[in-house]
């Protein structure tokens, strides 16, 4: 079959409409993810589609070029997110991944990084230094799921409640999300994204994506973000204020996200990417949940070998410094800095 890869230049439905019908699509694939970036990250998106020779699509790759003097110069399918990657039969994969790695080396990236849900036909080097963590929803009532839980779960769940800790949904949960996560970022020690950035997703994306907010005595003490794609739900983004650790109101927060999922029919709880056995990777498996192996795909002609992370290596005294910032100033000049780490 002859291919013809170029940057795509066609209407969002039609790139849409294949990324639904591809094998290991998921919500970040989506083209609504490109004015969600250039809107209020201000990236260049060199979006590109494999095309037959009848000029039917036989394969999308998303790409953001994410680019600063302090981090460097890389190509990320998705940034900032856990999938991407291309789709498509296997020759439009192949095709794809190659002129990502010439255009990456056209223009003298530091990495090219294709972050993929599942193996791929091609020969770059992969990395499994992430994992995803998922859980099979029952068909039915949360009842089904809650006799799944252990003692300790069940417990914790019911500490908030009793507590009067109650949880909202919808759009107009973005500030008490945002509030919550901001501050918690900060506590991390790691810059926050933007509040246009979740502003703008709830206004691209409607319901498919899920704004949870939980309340303690009217105000945010945990909230999550969750994209819903298929028959899958993932909490991208999930937070709460150490303040409130002893009530644990992220744990009645997560319980409520699955609740609505099955309520909605999803099948598929996901808990979002972490590090193999780290404290996040944890706290997701005690749900009686599983874990899948991250696929993230590399070129650089320089021999990086990750996006970087701005609590370890170089860049640490920049967490320490951070977590002693005040909260109007680290929510202010954070978005300026986490835009340019991938």
């Amino acid at each position: 079959m002859t291919l013809r890869v170029e940057r795509f230049e066609g209407a969002p439905d039609e790139w849409d409409a294949f990324v639904r019908g591809s094998a290991g699509w998921t919500h970040f694939h989506l083209y609504g993810w490109r004015s969600v970036i250039e809107r209020t990250l201000s990236h260049e998106c060199p979006y590109l589609v494999a095309r037959g020779a009848g000029g039917a699509i036989e394969g999308v790759l998303p790409l953001v070029r994410v680019r600063s003097l302090l981090f460097g110069h890389f190509l990320v399918s998705q940034p900032f997110v856990n999938y991407g990657g291309p789709l498509g039969s296997d020759a439009a994969i192949v095709a794809l991944s190659q002129a990502a790695v010439d255009l990456a080396d056209r223009g003298g990236v530091k990495l090219l990084e294709l972050r993929s849900r599942r193996a791929l036909p091609i020969s770059l080097p992969v990395s499994h230094r992430k994992i995803t963590v998922v859980l099979d929803l029952p068909r039915g009532s949360g009842s089904d799921l809650w006799k799944r839980f252990d003692s300790k779960v069940r417990s914790q769940i019911r500490r908030p409640q009793k507590e009067g800790v109650t949880v909202r949904f919808g759009a107009a949960e973005v500030d008490g999300f945002f509030s919550v996560f901001a501050r918690h970022m900060r506590d991390l020690g790691t810059p926050t994204q933007s509040r246009l950035l979740f502003e703008t997703i709830a206004e691209t994306f409607g319901d498919d994506v899920w704004f949870g907010c939980a309340y303690l005595d009217g105000q945010p003490v945990a909230g999550g973000c969750a994209f819903r794609w298929g028959s899958e739900i993932e909490m991208t983004w999930a937070s709460s204020l150490s303040a409130h650790k002893r009530l644990a109101p992220n744990m009645l927060l997560y319980w409520s996200f699955m609740e609505r999922a099955i309520e909605a029919g999803l099948e598929t709880f996901n808990f979002g990417r972490c590090s193999p056995d780290s404290g996040t990777h944890r706290f997701k498996r005690q749900w009686g949940s599983r874990d899948e192996s991250l696929w993230w795909y590399t070129h650089s002609a320089r021999g990086v070998a990750a996006t970087p992370t701005p609590d370890r290596g170089a860049y640490a005294w920049g967490a320490r410094m951070w977590r002693h910032l005040p909260i109007p100033l680290a929510t202010a000049v954070g978005p300026h800095i986490v835009r340019c780490i991938p």
